[in-house]
């Protein structure tokens, strides 16, 4: 598992180096050939091999995100956001003397960087990405890119208290640009719906992208529906990867 998570790494990293800036996204897949075929598509991705299993997806050039082959089938279907720490080793402890855990603990990925995947106090599942010579995102808030990811909390107040704690600067400092909200699940899912992070990709025009999404196998879970960082529309691809699109 540790090395099917690193591959999917290779091309993440920090964004300007503040703690608590997504940095990175990857989706883990039963079947990555249909998930390049859904992704090329549907946001105009191309694809290069890249460190084990993975495969980098590139928007005119830039590195977006990766996808790799699930090697568990018990594994989820998941895209999951990587937040970038200058390092991994202290902020895990951080989270777990803050209530959190840590799924898996900080790993080097060659020369590429470390990552780790931990979990708020809820239960939510994102990743930490401390940056060797990979530094993120090439590219992000265009259309096809990530622009947003929303947490989607049972207690948005006990959520507050741990990000706030744990990305204080990036979050709450001085031209603080997140890209990261908190919210209700009951706002859009069942109230059974476990917490989690769904990540949001920019388009242009959400009706029309839709339409795209449902053609290329993909359903619609919610919306689209307006929320106070534009007009959202909860969707999942062809093999059940949960993701939104946001046009701003």
């Amino acid at each position: 598992m540790a090395e099917n998570r690193a591959s999917v790494n290779t091309a993440g990293g920090a964004d300007g180096g503040t703690e608590g800036v997504p940095c990175w996204v990857d989706a883990q897949l039963p079947d990555v050939d249909a998930g390049r075929r859904f992704y090329g598509e549907l946001f105009g991705w191309t694809f290069e091999e890249a460190y084990g299993a993975s495969v980098w997806a590139r928007l005119d050039g830039r590195a977006v995100a990766a996808l790799d082959q699930k090697t568990d089938g018990r594994m989820p279907t998941v895209w999951t956001v990587y937040f970038s720490t200058p390092d991994a080793q202290a902020t895990a402890r951080r989270i777990q003397a803050s209530g959190g855990q840590v799924v898996m603990a900080p790993f080097p990925v060659d020369d590429l960087g470390s990552a780790a995947l931990a979990a708020d106090p809820e239960g939510a599942v994102f990743g930490l990405w401390q940056p060797g010579s990979h530094p993120g995102f090439g590219v992000r808030h265009i259309p096809g890119s990530f622009t947003w990811a929303q947490l989607y909390a049972r207690d948005t107040e006990t959520a507050n208290t741990f990000y706030g704690h744990l990305f204080h600067e990036a979050l709450f400092g001085p031209g603080a640009e997140p890209d990261f909200g908190r919210a209700p699940v009951a706002d859009v899912f069942p109230e059974v719906m476990p917490p989690h992070f769904l990540v949001h990709f920019a388009v242009d025009d959400c009706e029309a992208v839709l339409g795209t999404v449902s053609r290329l196998g993909g359903r619609v879970q919610a919306g689209p529906f307006t929320a106070s960082y534009g007009t959202v529309a909860v969707v999942t691809d062809n093999q059940g990867a949960s993701f939104a699109l946001l046009q701003r």
